[in-house]
């Protein structure tokens, strides 16, 4: 009789700076050890957990990706530059690290443009090489120090207080909003005296809300993404549930497929950054 092997569910670490340089030299001296060989000289190809429906589990927590790997291999026709845009995104981060510094998923592109433009012809392109070297070494794109490109806003009873003492009043913001920030190590504190959490699809809707100051009528926290949401908006919200876990959070999104896809990627995370999605889901919407 067969025995079937468990899977076991895989996470992206929130590794020190010094921990992610270490893992990338490790993958530089394989990578340069097979090009050593005595014999059957090769080109080491990069092992990724796999981000397919097939290699994933869900439950009320959200969607987790398990330990299923692929081999992304530099010889297959395919592969070949985008095996050199992963290598070229962890070598950026390991420099980037060892000076302290970050930068967004947009200032990466325009880096990598700049250095190897024959390699790279889209933004796309480096999120992907981006997903691609957290699942090669196992830890969060914060770890890497990539900030994520923010587009969302929010506005209401939610007073943040930065870690250089400012703080910010989102009730206090005229006609306006507070943009998102684009820094998910959220060293911020938040207080608020709301009741509820509302997460609004559509732009112009959220843009009403405010002029109207709906929130001081409904005492409630307003978030939007501009319709799907970036990584930004998906961590604060979880942020606030995890601050705040008694309120209640409410979703006004079209009724079609897109709007149910944007409810279940605030609440259970996305496939393709399954190894995070823990970190950025489990709402409660």
């Amino acid at each position: 009789m067969a025995m079937v092997q468990e899977r076991a569910m895989v996470l992206a670490d929130d590794a020190d700076p010094s921990e992610v340089r270490r893992r990338i030299e490790c993958l530089v001296k394989l990578f340069l050890k097979s090009l050593m060989a005595e014999k059957d000289v090769a080109i080491r190809p990069l092992s990724l957990v796999c981000r397919k429906d097939r290699n994933t589990g869900v439950d009320g927590d959200g969607i987790h990706l398990m330990d299923g790997t692929y081999e992304k291999d530099f010889t297959m026709k395919k592969c070949g530059k985008s095996f050199f845009r992963v290598w070229k995104v962890m070598e950026t981060c390991y420099h980037l690290l060892g000076i302290g510094k970050q930068l967004t998923q947009r200032e990466l592109f325009y880096k990598i443009l700049s250095s190897s433009g024959s390699y790279v012809t889209g933004q796309n392109q480096v999120n992907s090489a981006i997903q691609d070297a957290v699942a090669v070494l196992l830890c969060t794109r914060r770890s890497l120090g990539i900030l994520a490109s923010s587009k969302g806003l929010v506005v209401g009873r939610l007073v943040i207080e930065e870690h250089d003492g400012d703080t910010i009043d989102c009730s206090n913001l005229g006609s306006s909003a507070h943009p998102i920030s684009a820094d998910m190590n959220m060293r911020e504190r938040f207080y608020s005296d709301a009741r509820y959490i509302l997460v609004i699809e559509k732009d112009a809707i959220f843009q009403r809300l405010v002029e109207e100051r709906f929130f001081l009528k409904v005492p409630c926290i307003i978030i939007t993404g501009k319709g799907f949401p970036d990584l930004a908006s998906r961590a604060l919200l979880h942020r606030l549930h995890q601050e705040f876990p008694s309120l209640p959070i409410f979703a006004l999104v079209d009724w079609n497929p897109a709007g149910l896809a944007i409810i279940c990627t605030y609440k259970f995370g996305s496939i393709k950054m399954g190894l995070e999605a823990p970190r950025y889901g489990k709402s409660t919407c």
